[in-house]
């Protein structure tokens, strides 16, 4: 049975200018929505009664500023793959960014993520979209890896908090482990250990007959990209949710006196400390500069302290929340394990350097 997109038995098919209207209205009011996340996020705070400062007014505040946020992100960017992935077929992006071009691939999704100043669980939405749209599983992971280790915010603060001369090497290492670690998940072709409603819409079984149709007109690209949200957000939503009320009671019960006493430590074991400490936290690269300088400031080691701040923001524990309704344990375990290993060499390499 052929599934016909473009028409409706129960009623005659809206005109195109009103779809796109539609479309263009959404991006704006999504757009005014999305300026004002932060003040409704305090209102809301306001509204408990307790301090705003305090440990619970910090989490409440993390909580109710993250959760429509990337809420938000999911919708409008698994819409917008939704749409492109009608122009180009499962087979034609990998076609593109597989094979002898997946290391080009890798390189291009780390270099983009440097320019989308995402939080790790922020990117989450973009990779599922990656995903979707069958690009190559070790170039998202790229992406993945990419968005929030390094971003424009956090190199413009590292050189500020410690010169250009570390905030360089920062990126250069930074981009490395994302390429590395991508590379090597992609050649292990570990796409088997996809989740398997993920390793279906990345092979195409879902959406084969309606991608490959020739003639599709914009309106039609619309309705796939609805879809795809419906499919996708109905998948992960509560997942996000969980992920995110974890990692707003890490934020706002953060113990940073324990940990300035492990990473001032010079022994051996604090680089790897610092990483497993840093593992169920969660922020962005911005908001972990001011625990990195508070940290340095008391007598941390620089290696340590940048490979905790890697940590945080690349193997957090509510992003790994939200995978798991996307990836199985074992493909979880096998991207925490190369990355961990690149953070840690970064980590001992930095403090033998500086």
């Amino acid at each position: 049975m052929s599934a016909d997109i473009t028409s409706s038995p129960q009623r005659a098919p809206r005109p195109d200018w009103v779809w796109h209207l539609g479309v263009i209205a959404f991006v704006v009011a999504w757009w005014l929505v999305y300026q004002q996340l932060i003040p409704a996020s305090e209102w809301i705070t306001a509204l408990f009664p307790i301090a705003r400062h305090s440990h619970t007014g910090e989490a409440i505040a993390f909580f109710f500023y993250d959760t429509p946020k990337v809420m938000m992100l999911l919708t409008l960017i698994v819409f917008a793959m939704g749409v492109v992935r009608s122009f180009f077929s499962p087979e034609k992006t990998r076609a593109l960014l597989s094979g002898r071009r997946e290391g080009v691939g890798n390189i291009f999704s780390a270099g983009l993520g440097i320019v989308t100043p995402f939080c790790s669980c922020s990117a989450v939405p973009l990779f599922i979209g990656f995903v979707s749209a069958g690009v190559p599983l070790g170039v998202t992971f790229s992406f993945l890896i990419a968005a929030p280790m390094v971003n424009e915010v956090a190199l413009v603060l590292l050189v500020g908090l410690v010169g250009w001369q570390v905030a360089a090497v920062y990126l250069i290492f930074g981009l490395s482990i994302a390429i590395v670690a991508g590379f090597i998940i992609g050649k292990l072709h570990l796409e088997g250990w996809l989740q398997d409603w993920v390793r279906d819409i990345h092979s195409g079984a879902n959406t084969a007959t309606l991608v490959d149709e020739e003639h599709l007109s914009m309106v039609d690209r619309y309705r796939l990209g609805i879809e795809a949200v419906r499919e996708i957000f109905s998948k992960v939503w509560v997942w996000i949710i969980l992920g995110i009320g974890m990692g707003a009671l890490i934020h706002g019960y953060v113990p940073q006196d324990l940990m300035v006493r492990i990473m001032g430590a010079g022994a051996w074991w604090s680089v790897p400390a610092a990483v497993i400490m840093g593992v169920p936290m969660y922020t962005n690269a911005a908001g972990v500069i001011p625990i990195v300088e508070a940290l340095l400031g008391k007598g941390a080691a620089l290696g340590t302290v940048l490979a905790f701040m890697m940590s945080v923001i690349a193997l957090s524990l509510p992003e790994m929340i939200i995978l798991r309704q996307v990836l199985t344990l074992r493909l979880i375990a096998v991207f925490v394990g190369v990355v961990a290993s690149g953070i840690l060499a970064v980590g001992f390499l930095f403090n033998v350097i500086f």
